[in-house]
Formats: structure tokens, sequence, C-alpha cells
């Protein structure tokens, strides 16, 4: 087994892309409110995945790991050609793992309070462009 660490920002979550499908859904005003508070969300995760580092004493990192496994790879025919008999072939196949990894709990709780002020900044800057959302698409 073949083990090659990347490091990687943890993706969207199932429950960050269900709501990103709700959002697209949602009425004018909705669509304009969830568009002036974007990046608070980002924040608002990126506050609770510190204070859960911090809470643990330690962060997650994906890593890949590549396997080797039999994977099928027979030969694709066209329509209407008789279809080859199966083949199997050894392939790396990619996982994605998580690891946990050692943190500065000085610099994580730094960066918290950091994370958090820019919240509280973006909040004030969104006020304006919510009641904006509100004015140009009443409900």
């Amino acid at each position: 087994m073949k083990r090659f660490a990347t490091k990687t920002v943890l993706g969207p979550t199932l429950l960050g892309l269900s709501l990103l499908g709700l959002t697209a859904c949602g009425t004018p005003q909705e669509q304009c409110v969830n568009r002036a508070t974007r990046d608070m969300r980002v924040v608002d995760r990126l506050i609770a995945e510190t204070e859960g580092n911090i809470d643990r004493g330690y962060a997650y990192e994906e890593v890949t790991v590549y396997q080797t496994e039999w994977v099928d790879c027979t030969p694709r025919v066209a329509a209407g050609q008789p279809a080859p008999p199966p083949q199997m072939c050894l392939d790396d196949v990619p996982r994605t793992e998580r690891k946990a990894v050692a943190i500065d709990l000085v610099a994580e709780a730094a960066k918290l309070d950091s994370l958090k002020a820019k919240r509280a900044q973006q909040s004030r800057a969104a006020s304006s462009a919510i009641a904006a959302c509100k004015s140009q698409y009443p409900e």
C-alpha cells in the first residue's frame, strides 16, 4: 500500500451541501440575504472547526492513501460490437482518510479570537446588506 500524505482543507460537509441546495431554491429575498451572508457562514464554519480543535486538543487532516485493488478494466466497445470477456487489472485506488495532527493550542486560541473579531465585523457589514435585500425584495 502506497501512502501519500496530501494536506487539504476539509471540504463541505453533507449538511453544507444540502444547505447550499436549499438556498438556491429560496425566495429572491432569501437568495439575496444568502449572498450577503456567504462569507459569514464560512467564518462560522471555521469558528466551529477551531473550537472543536481546541476542545479536542488536536486537529484533523485529510490524507490520501492509495491502495492497490483489482478493478474492472474490460475494454469498451462500440455499439453493435460483441462484448469482450471481462478483464480485471490491478490499479491504485485513492482513499481519503482523516488523521489526527498536533496543533499549537495558543496559536489556535489566537486564531479563534481573530475569527470571532472578523465575524463581528462581517455581521455589522451584513446588516445593511440584509436591510437592502429586504427593501428590494419585500415578502
